[in-house]
């Protein structure tokens, strides 16, 4: 198994490859940039200070949807503290509390460092740094070309100097290569200017921002997530000067109560059935429908807060969008999300008060940070050192000139212009194609398979994280950050991890066919305990209990294939029912329409259950 992208998705999927395999495999996690590693671009410590935290709540940054306590657990009892400031060294960490982003990264490694060695018996791990450049489908498998491949902590084969591409044999790739960065048009002659910051989570970066002189008037291009990491981030350290922050929405972040637990509530369906009349008459009646929405909610659930109201109805609506997204023209569908995008990010989350409330009380008390409605057109050098933003408006056109100019991260959708060699062969060849339907990512099947054209598996290559996006908004109505986040690479890595190892792995046989259709009261009973069994077993961080948990499921798998013997069924094998199984425990682990806490008791996962035989 070769991985492309050691980030949060890369990571995710190698912790569950090696949790979930029963045979002997290799799984190789390639990076290409080092101090990516097992964090990327959101959570790597060069490019996070101590003030930046998570958006949303520790307890929802569990890199596992059935234990969603533990990433706090981990923080408050397992993290090395040495190091970190005193602000942070004693902190306990709670539920709805805030975690400081760089963190993460040494989390994600526990956990995978973990993994490894709780592996079973022949299943290993190895970190490769290194960029793939290109992939050639080739009898059954997959050749990786990696350019500047070495091991971590050890030299490259060709010392100092550059040495050849290196191609890796793999039986299945996986992408992850996360977000990809937008070209930024308006900023073409000042890209290398010292005063435009075109990263503000790297290195230099963050150097830049921390540099500029605590007077210096300041230009934030994005009013959301991004523009508030960096606002706040000039704030902490004293920053008295003037902060112009600016978009075309002017929509600017909620904050979430203090008590705030994910939830998700039983409403309505939106009635939102009928005729397509075009994009106008559709906003008509999604919003009419969203304020129906709303007043429910604060009729039916009066102690939800209003600032998450939206964030409820949101949830409650992904079931339905499917559906409705598939009457919406192709042209008309993609002018909509970018027409709507920034509303439809704030509608679906906010951002924890550590962030947020410094940010809030600079716009609304003396005017420090100003916020600027309007398209960033230009950016031009003054010729004394500072540039100046020509923002426009459909009625306007104004200047802002500022001494450092700080750009959002600009995150491309469009994969056609991502600008990378891997992306570029891969379109080039035909291995993926953009999704047509959205022209946000590239197209993949339902368990994240990479489709060519004509909707062709390109071979054995499945894909998490941002590529997804497209597919997330019209396969599972996410929209906003859903589509591509944690909360999605954590169902990716599952469903991708277990689907390909029921196409490699031998205990499973796919070629049976559906053996579940006719099925008597006590197969029925008996193939619902091999479920909840497979369960356990998928989501045991431990070798013995996995192990434990295997004994058990070849035991209940024997039961079910007696158990239809006696119903007269046509016999089928253990393989098949094991691969029937495990797609049906796949289905429950990703379990979209409960909370995670809810899921981790819906699964049964803190029951005991019993002695073997």
């Amino acid at each position: 198994m070769v991985i492309v992208g050691a980030g949060l998705g890369g990571t995710a999927t190698a912790v569950r490859l090696l949790q979930f395999a029963r045979e002997p495999m290799q799984v190789v996690l390639i990076e290409r940039r080092p101090e990516h590693r097992s964090a990327g671009v959101a959570y790597h410590p060069a490019g996070n200070p101590w003030h930046h935290v998570f958006n949303i709540q520790a307890g929802r940054m569990a890199m596992f949807r059935e234990d969603v306590d533990d990433f706090v657990n981990w923080a408050n009892t397992s993290a090395d503290r040495t190091g970190w400031p005193p602000e942070w060294r004693g902190f306990e960490f709670t539920e709805s509390g805030p975690a400081p982003r760089r963190i993460y990264a040494d989390y994600l490694a526990d956990r995978l460092a973990e993994a490894a060695r709780e592996a079973s018996e022949g299943v290993t791990l190895a970190e490769v740094d290194g960029e793939v450049v290109d992939v050639v489908v080739d009898a059954g498998d997959v050749r990786v070309v990696v350019e500047n491949f070495a091991l971590p902590h050890r030299p490259s084969p060709g010392g100092e100097a550059e040495s050849p591409p290196v191609t890796v044999r793999a039986d299945h790739l996986v992408i992850a290569t996360g977000l990809e960065q937008r070209a930024l048009a308006f900023a073409t002659e000042v890209l290398d200017h010292p005063s435009f910051v075109r990263n503000p989570y790297s290195a230099a970066g963050v150097e830049r921002v921390l540099g500029v002189r605590p007077d210096a008037v300041v230009a934030i291009i994005g009013t959301l997530l991004t523009g508030y990491d960096s606002a706040a981030l000039l704030l902490r350290r004293g920053h008295t000067g003037k902060i112009h922050m600016v978009s075309r929405s002017g929509l600017t972040v909620r904050t979430y109560p203090p008590d705030h637990r994910h939830e998700v509530l039983d409403l309505p369906a939106p009635r939102l059935r009928g005729d397509y009349e075009g994009p106008g008459h559709l906003v008509q009646r999604v919003k009419s429908e969203w304020e129906r929405a709303c007043a429910v909610v604060a009729e039916v659930y009066p102690g939800v807060a209003p600032v998450v109201v939206t964030e409820r109805v949101a949830k409650s609506w992904e079931p339905h969008l499917p559906e409705l997204l598939q009457r919406v023209p192709t042209a008309d569908l993609r002018a909509l999300l970018d027409e709507h995008g920034s509303a439809l990010a704030t509608l679906r989350v906010s951002a924890v008060a550590y962030t947020t409330q410094m940010v809030d009380v600079a716009m609304s008390g003396d005017g420090q940070i100003a916020v600027t409605t309007g398209k960033v057109s230009q950016i031009d050098g003054s010729g004394n050192g500072t540039l100046v933003l020509t923002v426009s408006t459909p009625d306007s056109t104004r200047a802002i000139e500022a001494d450092l100019v700080i750009s959002n991260f600009g995150r491309e959708p469009d994969y056609q212009r991502a600008g990378e060699p891997f992306w570029a062969n891969l379109l080039r060849k035909g291995l993926a194609v953009p999704h047509q339907r959205t022209g946000r990512g590239v197209e993949v099947d339902g368990t994240g398979v990479l489709l060519g054209p004509g909707g062709v598996p390109s071979g054995p290559i499945s894909v998490v994280g941002g590529p997804r996006e497209g597919d997330e908004i019209v396969r599972h109505g996410r929209i906003g950050a859903f589509s591509f986040n944690l909360a999605a690479i954590k169902n990716h890595s599952v469903g991708v991890a277990a689907n390909v190892l029921r196409g490699l792995e031998s205990c499973y046989d796919a070629k049976a066919g559906d053996v579940t259709a006719n099925f008597g009261a006590p197969a029925r009973e008996a193939f619902a305990r091999s479920v909840s069994l497979d369960v356990r077993r998928m989501a045991a961080r431990r070798r013995r209990d996995r192990e434990e948990s295997a004994l058990r499921l070849d035991e209940s798998v024997v039961t079910v294939c007696d158990a239809m013997a006696r119903d007269g069924q046509v016999p089928t094998t253990a393989d098949a029912l094991r691969f029937a199984v495990n797609t049906a425990a796949t289905v429950r682990l990703n379990d979209l329409s409960v909370t995670p806490r809810d899921l981790r008791s819906l699964l049964g996962l803190d029951e005991p259950t019993g002695p073997i035989g």
